[in-house]
């Protein structure tokens, strides 16, 4: 593991190179501390690599354009890791109502799905069609609800994490995560028996 000497080092590097410039260090630094923990979250949302390689990228230039107007040079922002952790959630979110909206219009044509098949409603549904269902619902819960959800049971973080990343105390954390699951129960079942 590189030493914070070592990775301010290889964005001075980069910067040299043109490839980074010097006010900018900081979003290689962030990359470096939460990259993993993003293409965590992104992996378990998106279930791909290229919608996850495009929502990460999406992801650090927004963070690096953050702020920026007229030629000025970019902000940062307060608390990057939640800046960071909301647009990496909210650019999966986009991507998965795309997707929806995709295959909705491949079934309005009458063409066969790209993805996912038919469903077997006589029997046991096909695992990687439950997982996007899921993830169809998670896309439809408010905000709030999806927040808590894909920080907590996607990227793995304590309900003191999601609350400090949200701005929001713990209590209130675990009561919209009990709510998020509440509906997301409700709408499986429905799923499930066709009503």
């Amino acid at each position: 593991m590189q030493t914070r000497a070592a990775r301010i080092s290889l964005a001075g590097e980069l910067a040299k190179a043109g490839s980074l410039r010097v006010d900018h260090v900081w979003v290689l630094e962030a990359m470096q501390t939460h990259g993993q923990a993003l293409v965590n979250l992104l992996w378990r949302i998106l279930g791909n690599d290229q919608d996850v390689c495009d929502a990460y990228q999406d992801t650090f230039l927004k963070l690096a354009h953050f702020g920026q107007n007229e030629g000025k040079i970019a902000a940062r922002p307060q608390k990057i890791k939640s800046y960071l952790f909301r647009t990496a959630a909210n650019t999966a979110i986009s991507m998965l109502r795309r997707r929806k909206h995709r295959q909705n219009l491949h079934r309005s044509f009458g063409q066969q799905q790209p993805a996912g098949g038919e469903t077997d409603y006589g029997g046991q549904l096909d695992q990687q069609q439950l997982r996007e269902t899921l993830r169809e619902y998670i896309a439809r819960l408010p905000e709030m609800l999806q927040q808590v959800i894909m920080l907590h049971d996607l990227a793995e973080m304590p309900y003191r994490q999601v609350a400090a990343t949200l701005g929001i105390s713990e209590g209130t954390a675990r009561v919209q995560r009990h709510r998020a699951i509440q509906l997301l129960s409700v709408w499986m079942g429905r799923m499930k028996t066709g009503v």
